[in-house]
């Protein structure tokens, strides 16, 4: 029987050590070849330990650095912040140990190449801190790199480019399972939405699945105790509408 391999894709946790939980638990008795997972560990969240020293011990992991994942461990100012990401930020550069202090500086920046023509990125190809939400934005990535598959986050919103010789399509992908089959002959920008923050008035956990023999991948949402999540960025004294977004998906 043919071997058939299968990635998890995840993103934009922020912080959010409840909705990590409700995703490791649901894919627990799955069997991986890796984590492909496209930045932003922290910023946001009142769990910035608990998520990163996760993914600092997992052993398959390929990671790309997110732009709170630099702000928060002092690699760069949060100029371009707004008011609750920058207090966030440097709330999490002060709580942060040393040894995941240390795993966040050393995150590479994307896109980065994991396997034949696949790459991972956070914000694009082009460059890792912007936003990638039309099919001009694609058609500008597609041109940069030779990728068959590009997985990437940073907008919270699951989406997937496709270009293919009918030219290039955008969709958002909407409810709790979607499966999308991968043509031979086209090319993919892949986003699986955010774990820790979605973005789409979906509160549910965001995540994806990669099987490159088949040609295929999954999203999946699954539910997190949102309201502990909350409660523990609201002990922190963290903006209170980093706690109340979680609720509505936001």
């Amino acid at each position: 029987m043919p071997k058939r391999r299968r990635y998890l894709i995840i993103s934009d946790i922020h912080a959010n050590h409840e909705a990590l939980k409700a995703v490791v638990q649901f894919t627990k008795r799955r069997r991986y070849e890796g984590i492909y997972f496209l930045g932003d560990l922290v910023g946001y969240g009142a769990s910035p330990n608990p998520v990163t020293t996760y993914m600092r011990r997992h052993k398959r992991v390929f990671s790309v650095r997110g732009n709170h994942d630099k702000v928060a461990s002092g690699l760069e100012t949060p100029d371009n912040f707004n008011a609750a990401a920058k207090h966030a930020a440097e709330w999490t550069l002060q709580k942060l140990t040393p040894e995941n202090m240390a795993f966040l500086k050393s995150l590479p920046e994307g896109p980065l190449c994991v396997d034949n023509g696949v790459a991972l990125c956070h914000g694009s190809y082009l460059n890792e801190d912007a936003y990638l939400f039309s099919d001009f934005d694609g058609f500008r990535n597609f041109e940069a790199g030779d990728f068959k598959i590009c997985f990437f986050g940073h907008t919270h919103f699951p989406c997937v480019l496709e270009e293919a010789d009918q030219g290039m399509t955008l969709w958002p992908l909407k409810g709790d399972l979607v499966e999308i089959p991968l043509l031979p002959g086209a090319r993919y920008m892949i986003n699986p939405g955010s774990v820790g923050q979605p973005r789409d008035r979906n509160p549910h956990a965001s995540f994806g699945e990669y099987y490159p023999d088949a040609g295929r991948f999954v999203l999946h949402r699954v539910p997190y105790d949102v309201k502990r999540a909350a409660e523990r960025i609201r002990k922190a004294r963290l903006p209170e509408n980093l706690a109340n977004r979680l609720f509505i998906g936001t």
